[in-house]
């Protein structure tokens, strides 16, 4: 799995990235075919917004998340692509 990640008007530090490849490997535990992702980190005013999309076999999913806490916001996001990602693998079991 690949992660690009980008920041809008943040600095990418290790310790991000560390944290953001930390989580990611959680969802590839779920789900192996993760062919990559693409994680926009962007801080507007107070808000800290972390977006992602992750490329799937036949399929593409999306998640956004605000917080004060950039770290929230990735955790924040990265749940709602878990409860994404087992949906699609329930929806493929089914056919």
């Amino acid at each position: 799995m690949q992660i690009n990640l980008t920041g809008h008007h943040v600095e990418i530090t290790d310790s991000l990235r560390n944290y953001v490849d930390t989580k990611f490997s959680k969802l590839e535990r779920h789900f192996d075919h993760i062919s990559n992702v693409h994680v926009i980190l962007n801080v507007e005013k107070l808000n800290q917004k972390a977006e992602a999309t992750v490329h799937l076999s036949g399929a593409e999913v999306f998640a956004s998340s605000e917080d004060s806490d950039m770290y929230a916001a990735i955790d924040s996001m990265v749940d709602k692509l878990d409860r994404q990602v087992i949906k699609h693998k329930e929806k493929l079991k089914k056919h």
